[in-house]
C-alpha cells in the first residue's frame, strides 16, 4: 500500500495552514472510508493525509429554529440515531439506515460522503431534495454552496484548493412537508445502489378530515379515495435521482408537472414517466440503462405516496 503522512491538526486554522503547506499532495480526511478505499486500489497517491477528527466542534449536529446543522465529522450512525433527522428529515434517516454497515457508518460522515462526489452517494439525493448548503472556509474566508451547485462530474465537486468544508445544513421545510428515499439495489446485503430516489412533497392538507386521514392508512389506493373530493395541492416538490446521470441530480421538468397542482394517481404518472425521460443512466456491472429509468418510474410515484403518508400520520 502506498505510504504516506498522518497529520492531525487541533484547529480549522491550523488545517488550513497543512493543507496550503504541501499543496497538490495533501488530502483531507474526516472518516476516511472512501479515501483508503482509493489509496489501495491506486487511485489517488497523497503524500499526506489531514484528519479533521481532532478539530472541535466539527461533529455537532444541531437542530435550532427548524434548521439542521450537520458537521463536517458528524457520522451516519449519529445521523441515523437522531429522533430529530427521523421526524422531520426523513429521506436523510432513510439514507443512513441502509448506507454500509454499522461498523462503515460508525466512521464514515455525512460530509465526506458528499465530498467524494460518486453518482452513488446516497446521502446524495436526500439532500438535494431537502435543499441542503455546504458552508466551506478557505485562507480567504466562508462561503456557501447550495448542494445542487456543488458537484461537477464522477468524483469531482466545485471545492477550489485548500478549501475545507465545515458544515452541510438544512434550511426549515414547510409545513405538511414529507420526504423519502429508496435506495434499490441487486441484494438485501451491503452494496451500492443501482438507482437512489429521493422526493419531498409539500401538501395544503389543512382540508383532510380526520375520518379521511384514519381510512388512507393504506394500500395506496386508499389513499387517493379518501383524499379525492379534497383539494390536496402540491405546494412544493423536489425529486432528486442518484446513479441516474454523472452527478446525482434534479428532476426539474418532472417537479414543474407536480407544483401547485392538485394530486391525482394520474398526475403522479406522469410525473414519474417525466422523471425518467430526464434521467440520463448508463450500463454498468449493477445495472442497465433502460431498467434504470423504468425503475425511475416506479419509485419517483412510490416516494411521492411515502411522502403524503408520513403528512397524513405526522412522521
Amino acid at each position: 500500500m502506498h505510504t504516506f503522512d498522518y497529520l492531525k491538526p487541533e484547529t480549522l486554522q491550523e488545517a488550513l495552514h497543512l493543507l496550503g503547506r504541501h499543496g497538490a499532495s495533501a488530502r483531507l480526511v474526516a472518516g476516511g472510508t472512501d479515501v483508503m478505499v482509493m489509496i489501495k486500489k491506486g487511485e489517488i497517491s497523497p503524500g499526506v493525509l489531514v484528519s479533521m477528527r481532532g478539530i472541535s466542534g466539527l461533529d455537532r449536529l444541531e437542530f435550532e429554529d427548524g434548521i439542521l446543522r450537520i458537521g463536517a465529522t458528524v457520522t451516519h450512525r449519529s445521523v441515523e440515531r437522531s429522533e430529530t433527522v427521523r421526524r422531520h428529515f426523513s429521506a436523510l434517516a432513510d439514507a443512513v439506515d441502509v448506507l454500509g454497515t454499522v461498523q462503515i457508518r460508525n466512521v464514515a460522515t455525512i460530509a465526506g460522503n458528499i465530498c467524494t462526489a460518486a453518482p452513488s452517494a446516497d446521502t446524495a439525493p436526500p439532500l438535494l431534495v431537502l435543499g441542503a448548503s455546504i458552508k466551506v472556509l478557505s485562507p480567504e474566508g466562508e462561503r456557501t454552496i447550495p448542494l445542487e451547485e456543488f458537484f461537477k462530474g464522477p468524483g469531482e465537486t466545485v471545492l477550489r484548493r485548500g478549501e475545507i468544508v465545515t458544515e452541510v445544513s438544512i434550511p426549515k421545510l414547510l409545513p405538511h412537508t414529507g420526504s423519502a428515499y429508496w435506495k434499490h439495489k441487486r441484494r438485501g446485503a451491503l452494496e451500492l445502489p443501482m438507482l437512489g430516489v429521493a422526493v419531498l412533497l409539500s401538501l395544503n392538507t389543512d382540508r383532510i378530515s380526520c375520518g379521511d386521514m384514519m381510512r388512507a392508512r393504506s394500500p395506496v389506493s386508499s389513499i387517493f379515495h379518501a383524499l379525492e373530493k379534497d383539494e390536496l395541492v402540491c405546494k412544493e416538490v423536489r425529486i432528486a435521482l442518484g446513479v441516474a446521470a454523472p452527478t446525482p441530480m434534479r428532476a426539474f421538468k418532472a417537479e414543474n408537472l407536480l407544483r401547485g397542482q392538485k394530486i391525482s394517481d394520474g398526475l403522479l404518472d406522469k410525473v414519474a414517466e417525466t422523471a425518467s425521460e430526464e434521467a440520463r443512466p448508463r450500463d454498468s456491472i449493477r445495472g442497465e440503462a433502460w431498467y434504470r429509468k423504468e425503475m425511475v418510474k416506479v419509485f419517483v410515484k412510490r416516494m411521492a405516496v411515502t411522502c403524503i403518508e408520513r403528512i397524513i400520520h405526522g412522521r
